[in-house]
């Protein structure tokens, strides 16, 4: 990639971050380059993987959840076992993210949604039983998410980057 393109990627890419529903038209404006140099530069990240997908964030609390949950956990690994998890966990649409991880004598990470208390309770019954023989030590960190929120989250922060 040259050095030029790749600037040029970067950029678009930050704009996108700011606000993806602007059209080619507006963005090439703010970038100052053509409509369809906008076009086939984004076209170019998605293509590469850079832009995995265009999506929204909304207000959790206004579409329902009341906590996020990050929980991490020492598990035995096996493939067996890894096979295991990755099917439990792309089952659940609330979780958000989930990744192998080092560090606090933990070796796993789940971000995840919940409606209430008692949703979340029911995932940690339901982690316990399925991760039975798997799962060594759990701890989670509970966010109130209508509290007190000092940066909500959201990818435009990551906009504000320089290139």
């Amino acid at each position: 990639m040259k050095k030029g393109v790749e600037k040029k990627m970067m950029s678009l890419l930050l704009e996108l971050l700011k606000n993806s529903k602007r059209s080619d038209r507006e963005t090439a404006k703010v970038l100052g380059v053509s409509q369809p140099t906008i076009t086939r530069t984004r076209q170019r990240l998605m293509e590469e993987g850079v832009i995995k997908e265009f999506t929204v964030i909304p207000d959790f609390v206004k579409v329902g959840y009341e906590i996020m949950a990050i929980s991490s956990f020492k598990s035995k690994r096996t493939k067996d076992t890894t096979e295991r998890v990755v099917k439990w966990t792309m089952s659940k649409p609330n979780i958000i993210f989930a990744s192998a991880a080092e560090g606090m004598g933990k070796n796993a990470v789940i971000i995840s949604f919940h409606k209430n208390y008692t949703d979340y309770s029911k995932f940690v019954s339901e982690i316990r039983t399925e991760g039975k023989n798997i799962v060594e030590d759990y701890d989670a960190l509970l966010i109130s998410l209508e509290g007190r929120i000092v940066k909500p989250f959201s990818l435009t922060y990551l906009g504000e980057q320089e290139t």
